[in-house]
């Protein structure tokens, strides 16, 4: 996809995809994956290329760094490899996942985790009680049926009561998290997330059973991936905001591997709800629309509203030829989107400012991202990132094409590299 005729680029080379590769390059394959196939989020970007780009580092030397961590596979792809690494991801369900992914489980933890699925499983089933507590997502009756829902609160409570080290907890919560998407009515086999119809009904003792078998098959799975220890390497996940990355201090990197959130304003937020209300990291609606403005490219819930009066900076503007085009070509069918795609490269941008000094000289960094297309005018994200490396101070941008898109004809997945000198 290409800006419109009236907006000048610059002309970068994209080779063609690797013939027969489309699956590697996709979330499908990470799900056959140990640790990675643990939750994923739609869409997460496959290990092969991840391990791929690994093997090109040009400073083997330094750790790797992934600014936009997501589920963690550049995290976990580097631990497997004795690899230091970090990740910063402004999403704290998304930080604890990488850090769950990477940990260390030793067997008293596993142990204590296969025990305490017995007081889980016999909470699910006793129908005689009402759960204690059930999270306040919108619509719950349209993620699980009454019986599953309530079956899932106790065995949420008896999770919550039980003694436990953090590590055995936390594996269990992983179970939980995967018995929360087993047992509801929802599909991520495509890009977003949908509802299925929800089924006539169900007993309250076959729902229970139904969310107590998930959590034994789920956490069966988790424990067999969690035997096999992670080389020893230095790892760290960090509750942070790629345009600032403070809690970084003054550590270099060697490679930067990451793929920020898309241009096509699909909410991460939206598609994490389930695990996060149920673990805590969200309260209310206005809890979700609040961290989905703060991220970049965020706009579910009131992040959409507040589009519809947010100015861009007189100070700032996209160092990118023809942007200002592009935007307006958008605005002459929606101010709010065209204030979308202004608002995310300004923000994008600004964490390129911010991850400059911490890649150290001869270093490289490789971004994953899409192009969009918004009412006939093509956003080629892949151009615009290779010329804000340019403008950040970074050299020898790259572009690779990776893969097309099931999402919509003509939208495809590209890999963007450069170089610090």
């Amino acid at each position: 996809m290409t800006a419109p005729s009236n907006v000048p680029r610059p002309q970068l080379r994209v080779p063609p995809p690797p013939p027969g590769l489309r699956e590697r390059f996709t979330f499908r394959g990470n799900l056959l994956d140990t640790r990675h196939g643990w939750l994923r989020l739609t869409p997460a970007y496959s290990l092969h290329l991840v391990h791929e780009l690994i093997a090109q580092r040009t400073r083997p030397d330094l750790p790797v760094l992934d600014p936009f961590a997501g589920t963690g596979t550049t995290l976990l792809s580097c631990a497997e490899r004795a690899i230091d690494a970090e990740s910063v991801d402004l999403n704290p369900f998304l930080c604890w996942l990488a850090a769950a992914k990477v940990a260390r489980y030793g067997s008293a933890d596993r142990a204590r985790a296969r025990a305490l699925l017995a007081d889980l499983s016999a909470a699910a089933r006793d129908t005689r009680r009402a759960p204690a507590w059930l999270p306040t997502i919108h619509h719950r009756e349209r993620w699980w049926l009454p019986e599953r829902a309530h079956a899932l609160g106790r065995a949420f409570a008896a999770l919550s009561a039980g003694s436990a080290s953090p590590r055995a907890r936390d594996l269990l919560r992983l179970a939980f998290c995967r018995a929360l998407i087993e047992t509801a009515h929802v599909s991520f086999g495509h890009q977003s997330m949908s509802f299925h119809p929800a089924p006539e009904g169900e007993s309250a003792s076959a729902g229970a059973a139904a969310v107590a078998d998930a959590l034994a098959r789920a956490l069966a799975s988790v424990l067999d991936a969690a035997r096999d220890a992670l080389p020893r390497a230095r790892l760290g996940a960090h509750l942070d905001d790629a345009r600032t990355l403070t809690s970084l201090g003054r550590r270099r990197y060697g490679t930067v591997i990451t793929s920020p959130p898309y241009a096509n304003r699909m909410s991460y937020v939206r598609e994490l709800r389930p695990y996060m209300y149920w673990l805590g990291y969200l309260k209310d609606r206005r809890d979700a629309g609040d961290l989905d403005w703060r991220a970049i490219g965020g706009t579910w819930g009131s992040a959409t509203s507040r589009l519809t009066t947010w100015k861009p900076p007189t100070e700032r503007r996209v160092r990118a030829s023809g942007f200002r085009q592009l935007v307006a070509a958008i605005a002459t069918h929606s101010t709010v989107l065209a204030s979308y795609v202004h608002r995310y490269f300004l923000d994008l941008d600004t964490h390129l400012i911010a991850v400059f000094p911490h890649v150290a000289p001869g270093g490289t960094v490789h971004y994953v991202v899409g192009n969009s297309l918004f009412y006939g005018v093509g956003v080629p994200t892949h151009e615009l990132v290779a010329e804000l490396l340019v403008g950040a101070g970074f050299s020898h941008p790259a572009i690779r094409l990776l893969r097309p898109r099931t999402s919509k004809r003509g939208l495809f997945e590209y890999v963007v590299s450069a170089e610090r000198p």
